[in-house]
């Protein structure tokens, strides 16, 4: 299992009148978390897509228990359980306010994609090889 905890507070321009986080926002924070457990992985987004590879979303389901609040420090608790030889990777996330509530929890699953064939691909080596090491 691979596990990344990431911060980020929540900011006026992504609340709605009421000032909770609006519920299209939680999909940023979710790319926020996944990202930075990649980039601590030791492999960016950025470095796989000049490698040629992609990872578009291909399904998303999420649970709201509790808004999450204008300036709240939420923290973004992002785990890999499992590392299949299929081209999907799910990511579950669970957000928590600053009391240490569970606000939220979703999964997200994204396959790995190249875009000049247009088809999808296994993960990349250097992924799974990284991948590989937290499992054993």
């Amino acid at each position: 299992m691979v596990k990344s905890v990431t911060h980020i507070r929540v900011r006026y321009a992504e609340v709605d009148q009421m000032g909770f986080l609006h519920h299209g926002n939680y999909a940023a924070y979710y790319e926020v978390g996944r990202g930075e457990m990649i980039r601590e992985a030791g492999y960016p987004y950025s470095e796989m897509e000049k490698d040629g590879i992609v990872m578009p979303v291909v399904k998303m389901s999420a649970k709201f228990l509790r808004p999450a609040l204008y300036e709240d420090n939420i923290r973004v608790e992002t785990t890999l359980k499992e590392l299949l030889d299929i081209p999907f990777v799910t990511f579950h996330h669970k957000l928590f306010n600053e009391k240490n509530e569970l606000i939220h929890t979703s999964e997200i699953t994204l396959t790995f994609f190249d875009p000049k064939i247009q088809k999808r691909v296994a993960m990349p080596k250097r992924l799974r090889d990284i991948l590989e090491k937290s499992f054993k």
